[in-house]
């Protein structure tokens, strides 16, 4: 029982540190949407901007990437503990998408663009990095169940008696 609750303890603290730098990476390679700052207060300058999807697109292939890796990784060396290493997939990677928003949106590294035609006066600067497409959160987990699934699955269907039922071949 131990052996189990230390694997789960080991996948979730390992996703947890690759989200700090999924998080950095996030913060580095998306753009900021340009806003006008009013009496109102910020206002999105140029309502064409790509720059929202975009941050939502680098989130989802960033975390889909490492929940792909994390899901093959813990496959191959959780062979022993499954059950424990694939609920601390599950657990460990809605918590790395979570701490993946959170140091993405907290930390601004890279270089920050703000491309807008402002008026003479106006001030323009970039806005917070954040998720407009509140779906891609569980892009790392469900990509990394999944993968860990559809590998034992393949294990499992190569290694059945089932697949020879009469022993030909």
């Amino acid at each position: 029982m131990a052996r189990h609750v230390r694997a789960f303890a080991v996948t979730v603290l390992i996703l947890a540190a690759l989200a700090v730098l999924a998080g950095l990476l996030w913060s580095h390679l998306s753009p900021r949407a340009p806003y006008q700052v009013t009496a109102q207060g910020p206002v999105l300058a140029d309502p064409t901007t790509q720059a929202l999807i975009a941050a939502d697109g680098w989130y989802a292939v960033i975390t889909g990437g490492l929940g792909l890796a994390c899901g093959a990784l813990a496959w191959f060396l959780g062979r022993r503990h499954q059950l424990a290493v694939l609920l601390g997939l599950g657990v460990g990677g809605l918590l790395a998408a979570f701490l993946t928003l959170w140091v993405g949106s907290t930390f601004t590294f890279g270089v920050v663009a703000v491309e807008a035609a402002a008026e003479p006066g106006v001030k323009v600067v970039p806005g917070s990095l954040a998720l407009t497409a509140t779906g891609v959160i569980v892009s790392w987990p469900l990509v990394a169940v999944g993968f860990f699934g559809l590998l034992e699955g393949m294990h499992g269907y190569r290694e059945s008696p089932l697949r020879k039922p009469y022993g030909i071949g």
